[in-house]
């Protein structure tokens, strides 16, 4: 379980503004990750940027996801959603539990490499 944080998301208001919203949610989550045993990196860009501040979370073999619409703030959601993630036995993070910030902020899911289309 691997957390990304673009670290050079800006603010729509400010879009100049230093230290960059982005940077401010890749470092809180960076340190909250070390203390919960989290992975967490912080990335140059993951072109999400007309949703403000974003991170993905992408585990070995469940689903990845895309957030965006995120603040200095949602540092925690983030770790929390990643043990939600890591923790779920069919790959995907469950609804229930997971922080306001994932919910809306949800822009993707992306399946596994290994992941074949279940047919009814």
């Amino acid at each position: 379980m691997v957390v990304y944080v673009c670290r050079s998301c800006r603010d729509e208001a400010d879009p100049n503004a230093e230290p960059r919203p982005g940077a401010l949610l890749a470092e809180a989550t960076v340190h909250l990750g070390a203390q919960s045993h989290v992975e967490v990196r912080s990335v140059n860009c993951l072109a999400n940027c007309k949703r403000g501040a974003s991170a993905a979370m992408r585990s070995a073999d469940g689903w990845s996801y895309v957030f965006g619409g995120l603040t200095p703030d949602n540092a925690e959601d983030l770790i929390s959603g990643a043990k939600l993630l890591a923790g779920s036995a069919d790959g995907l993070m469950p609804w229930r539990g997971r922080p306001d910030s994932l919910k809306r902020g949800m822009v993707a899911r992306i399946p596994p490499l290994n992941f074949t289309e279940e047919r009814s």
